[in-house]
C-alpha cells in the first residue's frame, strides 16, 4: 500500500519536466517500479492528480461505469479518464508534464507536490497557498469528521 504523506516545494523547468523528491520516488520505485498515472482533479480545485499506476488501474473501471447519462458522472469521466497519462519516471527521477495538464491545472515554476496517503496531488505554488488562505470555502463538516479525535 503506498504512504504518500507531507508536502513537497517544487520547480518545473520551461519544457514541463520536474523532478520528483528522492522520498516520494523511492515509494514510487518500491510501490509500481516508478509507473504513474498523472490526471485532472474533476473537483474545483484545478490541480493535478498523481497515481502509482496499480491504483489508477484499481479506481479506472469505478470511473467508467459510473452511468454516462449523469451529467456530473460523465464531467468526472471526461477530466480524469480524458485528461490521464501513463508516465514513468525517467533514471534521474523525473516526469515530463503534457501542456494540456499544465494548461488544466495552470502550473508554472513553483509547484507544491501534496501527499494524499494513496495518491498525490500536483498544485501550482500560488493556486495552493492561496487555497490553504481561502476558508470561505469550507463545505459542512460530514459526521465521520466530527467523530475524529485529532
Amino acid at each position: 500500500m503506498s504512504n504518500f504523506l507531507g508536502s513537497h516545494a517544487i520547480n518545473m523547468d520551461a519544457k514541463g519536466r520536474l523532478a520528483i523528491p528522492a522520498k516520494v520516488r523511492e515509494e514510487l520505485s518500491h510501490t509500481c517500479g516508478g509507473r504513474i498515472v498523472l490526471t485532472a482533479n474533476a473537483d474545483e480545485e484545478r490541480c493535478l492528480l498523481v497515481y502509482p499506476e496499480p491504483q489508477w488501474e484499481a479506481l479506472r473501471p469505478q470511473i467508467e461505469a459510473l452511468p454516462n447519462m449523469n451529467k456530473a458522472a460523465r464531467r468526472l469521466q471526461r477530466l480524469m479518464l480524458g485528461h490521464a497519462t501513463p508516465l514513468e519516471l525517467d533514471s534521474a527521477g523525473r516526469i515530463l508534464v503534457p501542456p494540456t495538464l499544465r494548461s488544466y491545472a495552470r502550473l508554472e515554476k513553483k509547484l507544491m507536490l501534496i501527499g494524499q496517503g494513496k495518491k498525490m496531488e500536483l498544485w501550482s505554488e500560488e493556486r495552493w497557498f492561496s487555497w490553504l488562505d481561502d476558508a470561505d470555502n469550507e463545505d459542512e463538516m460530514p459526521p465521520e469528521m466530527e467523530a475524529l479525535s485529532l
